[in-house]
Formats: structure tokens, C-alpha cells, sequence
């Protein structure tokens, strides 16, 4: 009776592989498709586009959306690097606050770890809204026209110090924290020497989640940068801008006649936009992965 129920377990279970495999497969394929297709439109002919519409098998290519964009290649390459100093920099910082921040909430010998959480959870839940942070961030700081108005408004969040706290709460034994005291290593030193090497997987995570907002981030420059300092604009800002001048001229060669105008091709050119933001992300993101598998459930509360 064993031998004859084995067999049909591990029919069964492959039965199950296969169709998980193939569940994930469509799910992946449903994620890489439309990047394909945005990719494919880019070097695609503002006339296919026109005539057929977005297609993985354009009538004609044409890397005229890309040449345009180089024609901005100073502007946009400043925007780049500034894109990578806020984006950089506002991870690490953000990590060097909210990694010591939660493992403070964590100890639950520290005396004012509930006042602490407090203090944090309350702006999340009631937020002071858009004017006040303006113009305390303005008038009281005076960050306006400056790197630190793009990186300071989002360096710490709450729900990522909830993540970590947890994650050093549950997943840090309490006998190695101990033994460390008993050595007579402080607080800072038990940190820096045990937590932080044995929470790479939260850290990595935290930092994955910090790079994607702040790479992706625009509108702290529509506050807090006017246009006589474009030097400081970011990438996404300055795509975005470069989005609204094709829109316009678009709509006035409608209005154009009798004379030449130049109408760039704006479909391709947003999908080549489109092209030039995930880029760098599709680029560092296998190098995060060994991460990302082992830290998307880290600071789950345990039942």
C-alpha cells in the first residue's frame, strides 16, 4: 500500500510544480511585456505609430525620439547626475537616521521607546498637509533652491522604521545581545558590530524601497526649485518638463500654416522617456535581488 501511494504524491506534486511554474511564468510575462512594448515603440516611426498604432512589429524603426532627447545632452546629463547625488544620498541617510532609530524602539529596556512611537505614528496617521510642510521647509529652514530640499523632505518613514524595528525585535537573539553586554560593548557598539552585519537583508530592502521613491521622484522640485535654478533640477523633473514643451508644441503646429514647422514625434519620444528612467533600475536591480528574496517578509509581526 506504501509503494502505491508514493507514486501518486509525486505525481501530484508535479503535477502542482508545473502549474505554479506555469502561473509565475504569465505573471512574468505579463510584468516584461509591456516594457518590451515601450521599448519597441521607442525606436518605432512616429509614421508606424501613426498608421498602426503601438505594435511589436512596427512598419519602420526610427531613433529620432532618442535623437531628440540628445540634443538636450548637457541639460539632461546634469539632471542625471543630479538625479544620482539625491538619489544616493538621500539612501544613506536616510538609513544612517532610521536604522538607529529602530533599533532604539526596539529595546524594550530603552524608557522612552513608547513616547518615541508615538511621536512617529502620529504624523502618519494625521498629516500636517501640503502648505504647512512648505512653508516650514521654506520659510523656517529655508531649503528652497537647494539639494536638501529634494532629499530632507523624504528621508525617514515611518512604515519602513516599523519594518525594521521588527525585523531587530524578532530576529535579533536576545542571548547574543546579552552576552555583548556582558563584554562589556555599549549600545552604539552592540549596533554597528552585531545588528547592523546580521540585517543586511532588512537594510538592502529598506534601501531598494528608498532608491526606487527618491529615483522616481518629481515633485518636491515643482515646490521647491523655481526655474532660475534648473541646475538642480532632477531627471524625472526635467523629463517631465520636456513632456509638457512637446505637448505644446505639438498643439501649435495645429495652428500652424503656410510655414515649416518642426512637430517632434511625442509618442515615441514619452516612451523613450519611459526607456531612459527604468533603465538604471532594470540595470542595478539583479544586483539587489539575493536581497529582495530573503528581505521581503523581514519585519513581519509574528502571530
Amino acid at each position: 500500500m506504501e509503494e502505491y501511494v508514493r507514486p501518486l504524491d509525486s505525481s501530484f506534486s508535479k503535477r502542482v510544480n508545473r502549474v505554479v511554474t506555469a502561473v509565475f511564468a504569465i505573471l512574468a510575462a505579463a510584468v516584461f511585456i509591456p516594457v518590451l512594448l515601450v521599448f519597441v515603440v521607442s525606436v518605432s516611426s512616429q509614421e508606424s505609430v501613426a498608421a498602426i498604432g503601438y505594435s511589436f512589429f512596427p512598419q519602420s524603426l526610427s531613433l529620432e525620439a532618442y535623437r531628440y532627447l540628445l540634443l538636450s545632452g548637457s541639460y539632461l546629463a546634469r539632471a542625471f547626475v543630479n538625479s544620482v547625488i539625491i538619489t544616493v544620498a538621500g539612501t544613506v541617510l536616510g538609513l544612517a537616521i532610521m536604522s538607529p532609530f529602530a533599533y532604539a524602539l526596539s529595546r524594550r529596556e530603552f524608557r522612552y521607546r513608547k513616547a518615541l512611537f508615538v511621536f512617529i505614528m502620529f504624523p502618519m496617521l494625521f498629516s500636517g498637509g501640503l502648505v504647512s510642510s512648505y512653508m516650514i521647509n521654506t520659510q523656517v529652514f529655508h531649503l528652497g533652491n537647494t539639494y536638501l530640499a529634494l532629499i530632507l523632505p523624504g528621508l525617514c518613514s515611518t512604515w519602513y522604521i516599523l519594518i525594521m524595528r521588527n525585523y531587530f525585535r524578532e530576529s535579533m537573539p536576545e542571548e547574543m545581545i546579552d552576552a555583548a553586554k556582558i563584554d562589556g560593548c555599549s549600545h552604539p557598539q552592540i549596533f554597528a558590530r552585531i545588528v547592523m552585519p546580521l540585517s543586511k537583508p532588512v537594510i538592502m530592502t529598506i534601501a531598494v524601497f528608498e532608491i526606487f521613491a527618491y529615483w522616481n521622484s518629481w515633485y518636491p522640485s515643482l515646490l521647491y526649485v523655481d526655474s532660475n535654478h534648473t541646475e538642480l533640477y532632477p531627471l524625472q523633473y526635467v523629463l517631465v518638463n520636456m513632456e509638457r514643451s512637446i505637448e505644446t508644441i505639438t498643439n501649435d503646429a495645429q495652428f500652424v500654416s503656410g510655414i515649416q514647422s518642426y512637430s517632434p514625434p511625442a509618442v515615441t519620444i514619452r516612451m523613450a522617456m519611459v526607456v531612459v528612467v527604468i533603465l538604471p533600475v532594470m540595470i542595478l536591480f539583479p544586483f539587489f535581488r539575493k536581497f529582495l528574496d530573503t528581505g521581503m517578509t523581514v519585519g513581519s509581526v509574528k502571530g
